[in-house]
């Protein structure tokens, strides 16, 4: 019996989740209802990570809680791996290739670009972009209306 049939990852293969074959998930992860977890990405759950309903997170992206630069660059005197956990909202769209560093706190209806690097909370119905990420726009969601990314000067209502 090969490894992924048992449960078990075999030589080579990925730990099984129930999201996506061709993610690395680890930890224990709470992953709300309708979200979707596109292949070759990294999902950490070791320090702890909550993502909510209705979410979309990209092929490529990258999902940490932890982190062990300083004990790397203390030639290891610094004998821990830091952790802190992430949350992410409902409804939040995580981009192609992002990054989102520990600690981070992702509001309710926001947009990680595609290739971010989020290092700081994002608040809700914001669009942040580039590396480190910062805010590039707002969303505006309104009754009836198709969803509107608000960027800049040109896209004022």
């Amino acid at each position: 019996m090969s490894g992924q049939a048992s449960g078990q990852a075999g030589p080579g293969s990925l730990p099984p989740n129930p999201w996506n074959a061709h993610a690395w998930v680890v930890g224990e992860p709470v992953v709300g209802e309708g979200t979707w977890i596109g292949a070759f990405t990294v999902i950490d759950g070791s320090g702890g990570l909550r993502i909510g309903a209705g979410c979309d997170i990209s092929s490529g992206a990258q999902i940490y809680t932890h982190s062990s630069a300083k004990r790397c660059v203390s030639g290891r005197s610094f004998a821990e791996v830091e952790r802190a956990p992430v949350t992410i909202g409902d409804r939040v769209f995580v981009g192609a290739g992002a990054i989102i560093n520990m600690g981070v706190t992702i509001g309710d209806e926001a947009v990680v670009a595609a290739g971010a690097v989020v290092t700081g909370d994002v608040p809700p119905r914001t669009i942040v972009g580039g590396v480190p990420a910062r805010v590039i726009g707002l969303v505006e969601l309104a009754d009836g209306a198709a969803p509107r990314f608000v960027t800049g000067p040109g896209d004022q209502p």
